[in-house]
């Protein structure tokens, strides 16, 4: 099973016969190349032509981290499997408004059913969240069957997200993870910090299934495709973003995994230190490569084949084999 790498340390990136080497400045490690899926670089790494040449040839995604855990960019090789039928497709999904709702409206249907399993999950615990779920609920049976633009459907998602966000206070129960509202670059708060990059890491896990499908990135329904980003991975990390993230969040801070150096104070507000998004991809790569029974297969899947094969089952309702209906997570 091919894995992701992750560079925290300063070093070199190169290609060593067939292996991706990586120096740092006490050793040297290899990795056969075809046994990684992607890269994920967070400090200072020096890498030339030759080794770019070696990853694209092998299809191996970078991806760029500031110091501070912020996403910069990817390094997108060519596209082995891109489709111009299946552009097309996109194109036409996108451009005709009524295909293009009803694409967007499954996202988020779907991140709403996702985030109530999950809140269920916490009142059958004892959590006082009942206030979030019928708020969720009511978004869910009565404003998203009325609404009838994309416009609409970010703000029903906003609202949601609002509830949910608000039901961790009660869910996490620890005075240093209150929740006291949304805020990002920077971050106000440890809390909203976790939120944040586990968000980012969930955007790019899915950016990197898209590229080994025939979908385009490029090409998103319920965000805006436009000149400066990726859109269609944003739109699939709704989807996913109650199942991996928020999990790995609430079992970091429910077993208290963490502690106050694991993150660090910077412009104004709240980032995870080095060792902080170490524990936090270490969780997130466990979760990834869990194994779940799935009931429509009939066989035991990982989280990290999950999100290729909700890809496919978009693939299948734009071309018109089969209807787009987003995965559910149990709880």
């Amino acid at each position: 099973m091919q894995k992701t790498l992750y560079l925290f340390s300063d070093g070199r990136l190169r290609r060593k016969d067939n292996t991706i080497c990586v120096e740092g400045e006490e050793n040297l490690k290899y990795f056969p190349v075809n046994g990684v899926r992607d890269v994920f670089i967070f400090g200072e790494v020096d890498l030339n032509k030759r080794v770019l040449e070696f990853l694209q040839q092998n299809e191996v995604i970078l991806h760029f981290f500031d110091r501070h855990g912020y996403y910069v960019g990817s390094f997108y090789p060519r596209e082995h499997y891109n489709s111009g039928y299946m552009i097309l497709k996109q194109a036409e999904h996108y451009i005709d408004e009524e295909k293009r709702f009803c694409v967007a409206e499954k996202f988020v249907s779907g991140s709403l059913i996702n985030v109530l399993q999950v809140l269920r999950y916490y009142q059958n615990r004892g959590k006082a969240v009942e206030r979030n779920i019928v708020g969720i609920e009511n978004l869910l049976k009565e404003s998203l069957p009325a609404c009838s633009t994309i416009e609409q459907l970010m703000a029903i998602e906003g609202n949601a997200k609002q509830l949910y966000y608000d039901s961790f206070t009660a869910i996490l129960d620890k005075e240093e993870f209150e929740f006291e509202g949304r805020s990002k670059r920077p971050p106000a708060d440890p809390l909203n910090a976790l939120i944040s990059f586990g968000n980012s890491l969930v955007y790019v896990k899915v950016l990197t299934e898209i590229y080994k499908t025939h979908l385009d990135p490029r090409i998103g329904f319920l965000h805006t495709t436009n000149f400066r980003r990726f859109t269609l991975n944003l739109d699939v990390a709704e989807i996913f973003k109650p199942i991996l993230a928020d999990r790995v969040l609430f079992t970091l801070v429910g077993r208290n995994m963490l502690s106050a150096k694991d993150f660090e104070n910077y412009g104004g507000g709240t980032l995870l230190s080095e060792s902080g998004r170490k524990k936090y991809v270490q969780e997130m790569e466990n979760k990834l490569s869990s194994t779940f029974y799935h009931r429509r297969l009939k066989r035991n899947v990982s989280y990290q084949t999950l999100i290729r094969l909700e890809l496919y089952k978009i693939e299948k309702h734009l071309i018109g084999q089969e209807e787009y209906s987003p995965f559910v997570s149990r709880w």
